[in-house]
């Protein structure tokens, strides 16, 4: 029913393999379009659009470490490391 189609990637230019398998499984999906960017190519802009996190530094209000927030941290709320989080929602879910 289908079949191998060699299609070019609209990214980087180069020629991709859109197997029988993958048209079946677009079928099933109801997608109507062919994949226009190769895999690597997919994989780059799936990742890439995603920003890096700012993260910010805090003293942990548990132990007193040093702890990388990706929050800006206020002074009215306490601020835990990782270590001393878990502790928390260990100790309130009892």
């Amino acid at each position: 029913m289908y079949a191998d189609k060699t299609l070019t990637c609209k990214e980087c230019g180069g020629e991709f393999i859109f197997t029988a398998g993958e048209q079946e499984f677009y079928a099933e999906r109801g997608f109507v379009n062919e994949p226009q960017r190769c895999k690597g190519c997919r994989d780059a802009r799936k990742n890439g659009s995603r920003p890096e996190r700012e993260m910010f530094t805090a003293t942990c209000a548990a132990c007193g470490c040093e702890a990388k927030v990706p929050f800006r941290p206020r002074e009215d709320r306490p601020v835990y490391c990782s270590d001393c989080f878990a502790k928390q929602r260990e100790e309130s879910s009892y």
